[in-house]
């Protein structure tokens, strides 16, 4: 029943897609025709370019004493030229580069005139010579750079000056009695490049065919998963089918796999298009006329791609299930097309710089960087276009891309479960944009307000805190410290909310107090124990990222870098995360949505890779006791004591390892990380059952 259901709806999503004729259009059309366009349209104008540039004859002013050498090297360059061309192609009308010495008049030779001359382009080149005191020529060249008629000129100067420098030093060998060619050459070198032209061919497709498969179906996507998303609410359709005895998952079910199959289907017309430009481009340079060019490819098997193009079209699959399920997550936020489109910006440009990953050189696809998005996808079809595929790694991949679209669709389903987010209720505006007459006095800031709040700070502490981290060290990262408390201290007044629930600033009893310590305490030992088992498979990027950082701290004294590390982020993150940002949340979504959420930002915020997930599992334990504590004082007070660790092992290192070893020990035998994390998780559990006892999840 059910899947008859999803069948149904299915239909209708498609139906509504499909139903754009002019859409399809582009959808079907645009991948058949962009690629023969982009390779005709590039080939047409680089050949028009060239041979522009070769129909032209270049104006030089020969003011040179070299008994007439530069312009008999000059003349012969042209006839090489020429004899040239009518050799290659006998039937071609084609011009070839010329090279003409003009004159000046002695009153156009000041270096003001001959700079004019270049400039307005009557002359391309400016040449003149001098001797030294042991009587060598010296050669002087004068051109324009930014003008391409005499920066080309100048190259064809320097080609005839290289000759006529070999012919000189040919000549000067000879009448010292030597052999011309066992002096110039004293050895010879035999190159044999032993990679298959198959190879050759996979190694310039790995570099291009990845990235543009990541952006069409990218591009594949976003139509549909706006149309069936911000499109239906725009249309006002979306009420009515929540209306029906279906369930919501259902209808998810049926939307993602609408949006997946466009975007595989238009995955797969690129396939094809780029594979008839690359069999057109293997012909034409398999052809008689490229062969004598060294691009012989009359032996290429283009059959060894063939299993590469399955595992490839695989991989499409799989990353189309994921990049279907994150554009629908962010294009259901937006309430029209207009906003849906101004969301999937952000989501484009880091698709775009994670595909560039595939033009970087010696980036191997290794098992970690196998579960990185994006990346994966682009270094695997790359090393399967090489041959060099392995099956773990691309089992790794394949499977992680279908994990993390599940997890999308799980977020899927929790926006589609939402009526706040799926239907605007006022909570998601961004208010500094009113006018402040306008503005209600009282409440906390809007959901639209914390991710503006938020990428304000970061922009600001990137640019700003990064300066002035280089610049004061120390004294720049308690600067920095002071940045993101003060935004949104400035902003929650002139918005005129309420500062005592913004950030909940009251007392809290002493019993409250106790129970957060407690469940911090197990939460530290599982967040430990999580970093011991990272450390164990990253050992190198810990080890940077700690002696980074320690050795600015440690230019100050002790009690000022307690000061800076410890005190300051705890009651200026704390104000930032647990005040600002989840108040804003927590007016929109559900509890433990708004505390996941907001322990990812300051997860992020530390700009640490490595260290992400072990911030983020502190970022949730402060969370949760603001939130049934009701105050900022306990997650202030636990802040403070994790980093005051981090300073302790600073300047005494190996003291916490020596005396609390079976905590703190980067050797832990995995029996004894168990038990850590077991005896964590229970006191967390102990601790959170009483912290939460008796509290008024409305407060």
């Amino acid at each position: 029943m059910r899947s008859k259901v999803i069948k149904i709806l299915f239909k209708k999503e498609l139906l509504d897609v499909i139903r754009d004729r002019k859409a399809m259009l582009m959808l079907i059309l645009v991948p058949l025709l962009i690629y023969p366009l982009i390779f005709f349209g590039s080939f047409a104008m680089m050949s028009m370019i060239q041979s522009g540039m070769e129909q032209r004859e270049y104006r030089v002013v020969a003011d040179v004493d070299d008994n007439g050498e530069f312009a008999l090297a000059l003349n012969e360059h042209n006839a090489k030229n020429i004899e040239k061309a009518s050799s290659t192609d006998a039937s071609s009308n084609k011009s070839v580069d010329r090279l003409r010495i003009v004159e000046l008049e002695d009153s156009d030779k000041s270096d003001e005139a001959i700079n004019k001359a270049l400039q307005e382009e009557r002359i391309d080149v400016y040449i003149t010579s001098e001797r030294s005191s042991d009587g060598r020529i010296r050669y002087k060249t004068r051109f324009v750079s930014s003008i391409t008629n005499s920066n080309y000129a100048e190259n064809l100067v320097k080609s005839v000056l290289d000759s006529l420098s070999q012919k000189q030093m040919e000549k000067s060998i000879e009448e010292a009695g030597l052999d011309v060619e066992s002096v110039i050459h004293p050895f010879s070198l035999e190159r044999k490049d032993i990679a298959t032209k198959e190879q050759s061919a996979g190694s310039l497709l790995g570099t291009i065919l990845p990235f543009m498969l990541v952006i069409s179906l990218l591009m594949g996507t976003m139509y549909p998963a706006i149309d069936t998303t911000a499109g239906e609410k725009e249309r006002g359709t979306l009420e009515t089918l929540l209306t029906l005895p279906v369930r919501n998952r259902d209808i998810i079910i049926a939307k993602f796999l609408t949006v997946a199959l466009v975007g595989i289907i238009s995955a797969l017309l690129n396939i094809l298009s780029m594979g008839i430009m690359i069999f057109y481009m293997v012909k034409l340079i398999s052809s008689s006329s490229m062969v004598g060019v060294g691009l012989d490819m009359s032996d290429f098997h283009i059959g060894s791609f063939i299993l590469p193009m399955i595992v490839t079209i695989l991989a499409v699959f799989a990353f189309s299930l994921f990049i279907s399920a994150v554009t629908m997550c962010i294009t259901a936020l937006a309430k029209s097309y207009k906003e849906a489109n101004n969301y999937i910006t952000p989501l484009t440009l880091v698709v775009m710089l994670t595909g560039y990953i595939g033009f970087i050189p010696n980036i191997e696809l290794t098992e970690k960087v196998a579960l990185i998005p994006v990346a994966n996808i682009c270094l695997l079809i790359k090393n399967l276009l090489l041959f060099k595929a392995e099956m773990s790694t691309i089992a790794i991949v394949l499977i992680s891309n279908v994990i993390y679209a599940n997890l999308a669709i799980l977020l899927l389903g929790k926006i589609y479960d939402s009526e706040n987010i799926l239907f605007d209720d006022g909570k998601g505006n961004i208010q500094i944009f009113q006018k402040r007459k306008n503005m209600k006095k009282g409440g906390t800031p809007t959901t639209g307000d914390t991710w503006f709040i938020l990428c304000f700070t970061f922009i600001l502490y990137l640019y700003i805190g990064s300066i002035i981290q280089m610049k004061y060290r120390i004294g720049g990262i308690f600067g920095s410290q002071i940045l993101i408390v003060a935004i949104p201290i400035q902003y929650a007044i002139y918005t005129r909310k309420n500062l005592r629930k913004t950030f909940s600033l009251k007392l809290c009893r002493v019993s409250k107090l106790a129970f957060s310590f407690v469940f911090f305490i197990g939460v530290f030992l599982m967040e430990n124990t999580v970093s011991t088992v990272l450390y164990y498979f990253f050992p190198q990027e810990f080890d940077s990222t700690s002696s980074g950082l320690e050795s600015v701290l440690l230019g100050g004294g002790k009690l000022v870098t307690y000061l800076v590390v410890a005190f300051t982020p705890a009651i200026c993150e704390e104000f930032l995360f647990r005040g600002f940002v989840f108040s804003g949340f927590k007016s929109r979504y559900k509890a433990w949505t708004a505390i996941i959420l907001s322990a990812v930002m300051f997860g992020a915020y530390h700009t640490s890779v490595i260290r992400f997930l072990p911030t983020t599992i502190l970022g949730i334990s402060f969370a949760f006791m603001l939130y049934y504590s009701g105050s900022i004082i306990p997650s202030m007070i636990c802040h403070c004591f994790n980093n005051a660790l981090y300073v302790f092992e600073m300047y005494h290192p190996g003291a916490l390892e020596k005396n609390l070893s079976f905590l703190f020990s980067t050797d832990q035998s995995p029996v004894r990380m168990v038990i850590i994390f077991v005896i964590g998780l229970m006191l967390a559990v102990i601790g959170g059952r009483f912290l939460s006892n008796g509290q008024n999840k409305k407060d």
